[in-house]
């Protein structure tokens, strides 16, 4: 049955909120193209496909009517949800298509470490870093995501500067080993999105155990966003996070659109 407008009142409400500008829409989604930095391990290791476009026809003689193309694509490519399936703690969890509706959208709250993160590109974000921030705030919502803002966004259009890799390995911010755990066993959020390429530290390979938020995280159960934009646009608390990604059956994760609600003003 369709719904209309008179059908019902919160919907209505929402609507009304939305038009008249109360409640703000904020997309946390960054562009996806073939110039969006992607992921690049070492040798032997094998490397997911860039993003890409594959012209089929165009208003011509393949489709005269109509232009459309291929999408070539991994799935841990550009704004994505990591599931369950995706690490070897988690491997007998959820697929992408799985994830409970009521998980992907969800309160989240916003931990700002921009500052530190500008000082130090190797930052990780530690358990008492989370418990001053709650002290302040309140707790972490059950059900809800956990955004770690770093200010990385700036640099989603130079890959150099996004993946910011030497000799010594990428050097982007993340969260240790300690604090991956604790909020993989002991809280209740959904997941954590973040603005870099990963859910982990960019040397997390060198941690114990290596790359310890996908570890913890996926293995109790809790998801990851990566290549988030425009967090500076969320307040510490209040906002409303969704979270859509493509529903791939068997798929360890989905380039995904993720949106915000934000009331006006706060």
């Amino acid at each position: 049955m369709s719904l209309n407008r008179t059908d019902s009142g919160l919907i209505n409400t929402l609507l009304d909120a939305v038009a008249g500008g109360t409640l703000e829409i904020v997309d946390l989604t960054a562009p996806l193209s073939s110039s969006t930095p992607t992921l690049k391990l070492p040798a032997p290791f094998v490397n997911l496909i860039d993003f890409s476009l594959e012209a089929v026809s165009a208003f011509d003689e393949p489709g005269p009517f109509w232009k459309h193309n291929n999408i070539h694509t991994g799935e841990h490519i550009g704004t994505h949800v990591d599931a369950p399936s995706h690490w070897i703690s988690g491997r007998d969890g959820d697929d992408v298509s799985q994830l409970p509706l009521t998980r992907l959208v969800a309160p989240a709250v916003v931990l700002d470490f921009s500052a530190q993160a500008a000082e130090d590109p190797d930052f990780v974000l530690e358990i008492d870093h989370v418990k001053t921030w709650e002290a302040e705030h309140g707790a972490l919502p059950d059900g809800g995501w956990l955004l770690l803002r770093t200010g990385w966004d700036k640099f989603a259009e130079d890959a150099d500067a996004f993946l910011n890799i030497d000799d010594g390995g990428s050097h982007t911010p993340g969260i240790s080993a300690a604090c991956a755990k604790w909020l993989g066993e002991e809280t209740g959020i959904a997941g954590l999105g973040v603005e870099t390429v990963g859910i982990d530290a960019g040397n997390a390979g060198a941690f114990d155990p290596p790359f310890p938020a996908h570890y913890y995280l996926l293995g109790n159960n809790k998801y990851g966003v990566t290549l988030l934009q425009n967090l500076a646009q969320l307040p510490p608390t209040g906002a409303l996070i969704v979270v859509a990604p493509l529903k791939i059956t068997g798929g360890t994760a989905s380039p995904a659109r993720v949106l915000a609600l934000v009331e006006h003003g706060r």
